[in-house]
């Protein structure tokens, strides 16, 4: 008996290594892949930020425009809402909105939108090839598609929603559909 016992206790150890953190999640762990999640990207009060700026707080970070019809605000005030079911936890986290349309978002018109969902949100903006390598990093898509009159036009892009632990990896990637209340319970799974 006691052999099984040694013998299960070093398959524990060896499966799941030393201090690697088991968690539940409503959307998918992606600890195992190999995202590069650095950046270098200009906020909207002109600030540059990057990513180990955040370091010490869960960073969740959502790439959308402020053009966008549908799936960018409900992100947003999903996000909102999970902040305020996180209560004095949220302190420990900062909500990122990447614009993935630098020619419309500006500084000015990411200053009016992302605060407006909550004031703790940070947007960021960056030059073309700036965004290329962020998306690039975290495997994200987007092209610009013209609207059938010429003048306007829209952005397809990727919806979810990464989630970088207090140290700099990024853990998850959560749907755009999820619930605020699982998006609160997904993001405070790495506190």
């Amino acid at each position: 008996m006691l052999r099984w016992l040694w013998i299960f206790l070093v398959f524990s150890l060896v499966a799941c290594g030393p201090g690697k953190q088991e968690v539940e999640l409503y959307g998918v762990d992606i600890s195992d892949r190999e995202l590069e999640g650095a950046f270098t990207l200009t906020d909207h009060q002109g600030q540059v930020r990057r990513l180990e700026d955040f370091k010490g707080k869960v960073v969740v970070l959502f790439f959308g425009y402020t053009h966008c019809p549908d799936v960018c605000p409900t992100t947003m005030l999903s996000m909102a809402n999970a902040m305020k079911l996180m209560g004095d936890k949220a302190q420990d986290v900062q909500v990122l909105f990447v614009s993935v349309d630098p020619e419309r978002d500006t500084r000015e018109v990411l200053a009016q939108y992302v605060p407006f969902f909550d004031a703790r949100f940070i947007g960021l903006n960056g030059t073309p090839e700036q965004l290329k390598r962020v998306a690039k990093n975290y495997k994200v898509v987007y092209a610009k598609r013209p609207a059938e009159d010429g003048d306007a036009y829209t952005v397809d892009h990727s919806t979810g929603v990464y989630v970088v632990d207090r140290e700099g990896k990024v853990r998850a990637y959560l749907r755009h559909d999820e619930t605020p209340e699982q998006l609160a319970h997904d993001i405070t799974q790495f506190f």
